[in-house]
């Protein structure tokens, strides 16, 4: 979440008298993230979020968020829900941008993983999977390998400021990867980007996932190898092979893996470490000067990308085979 498009006291006013809120008491901008204009509404109903959908983020894919968003949520997911306005609409306009009002989750990000944290994420992931089956939209994955390419030229005249060598480096990890990317693993609705400030605890139980802007179908393997990558690395980016243990089990009891997944879940850990690497790589080389958001160190995903180019299977990740 973040702030780029500022709106003004009057036309949120405008905006929210559409709903049944009550009077709205407050709102402040939300700086986490890197996509859209979040803002945090106090009204005398409760609490809600503002988003505005920026530029990166396609018109026409807003549908398949927020129908996803309703649908989860009616398979007994707790994640946001968009409000609809007098008129019936979830997604309207504000300040030029679309915009939606989605109501508000209770509960914490994690500033640090544990164990727990990990367990608990991965019943909630397979469970999401499940749920997403009948979903009737399709979206596919615009960073998925066939989308890497184009990140990697728009950065690669000016990669090697950030670490010599940087640049050559990528490009033979992401020939590596189109080379052998598999094309035939159980598949479906992912979130694609399950950080830990997008999961919600109260102490140790997980309250809600939030923040599914990035959903697609894709494999769900390619789900907890991101999953691996935001959670399971300690601060010095050592891997925390308990951690990795937790999340996989906790999934495969409530959906099993299938063989060919334990066997791709290196090479799907490695490609979930280029994206992420080359989109924080894309947003320090291009961020946008007055935006009330720092982009995240890109060097962060280039250490656990050389940490998964050295395992040899699924064992390294703590499954028990």
């Amino acid at each position: 979440m973040a702030v780029y498009t500022e709106v003004s006291a009057e036309d949120l006013a405008c905006f929210v008298a559409d709903y049944d809120l009550g009077e709205l008491l407050s709102f402040k901008g939300i700086a986490e993230g890197v996509e859209n204009s979040n803002y945090l509404l106090q009204a005398e109903k409760g609490s809600y979020i503002l988003t505005l959908y920026e530029k990166r983020v396609a018109a026409e894919d807003l549908p398949f968020f927020l129908g996803l968003m309703e649908h989860l949520a009616g398979r007994g997911i707790s994640c946001p829900v968009p409000l609809h306005a007098g008129d019936g609409k979830a997604l309207r306009q504000l300040c030029g941008r679309p915009a939606a009002l989605i109501s508000f989750l209770e509960g914490l990000s994690p500033r640090r993983a544990q164990t727990f944290h990990c367990s608990a994420l991965g019943a909630a992931l397979a469970r999401m999977h499940l749920a997403g089956a009948d979903f009737p939209l399709q979206r596919r994955n615009a960073l998925s390998v066939d989308g890497w390419r184009p990140l990697l030229e728009a950065c690669a005249g000016r990669a090697d400021t950030v670490s010599p060598g940087l640049a050559e480096a990528l490009e033979s990890e992401l020939k590596h990867l189109e080379a052998n990317w598999p094309d035939k693993l159980p598949a479906g609705v992912i979130h694609a980007d399950l950080f830990p400030d997008n999961v919600f605890f109260r102490r140790e139980q997980l309250t809600g996932i939030i923040d599914f802007y990035f959903a697609c179908n894709d494999f769900f393997a390619y789900d907890l190898a991101v999953c691996l990558n935001a959670w399971c690395f300690e601060q010095d980016n050592a891997f925390n092979v308990t951690k990795a243990r937790m999340l996989l089990q906790s999934y495969s009891r409530e959906r099993a893996f299938s063989e060919a997944e334990l066997e791709a879940l290196p090479l799907l850990a490695r490609g979930s470490a280029l994206r992420f690497l080359l989109t924080r790589l894309y947003d320090w080389l291009h961020h946008p000067e007055g935006a009330f958001v720092q982009p995240k160190d890109p060097l962060e995903y280039w250490k656990k990308l050389k940490f998964h180019q050295e395992v040899r299977g699924p064992g390294a990740y703590g499954l028990d085979l």
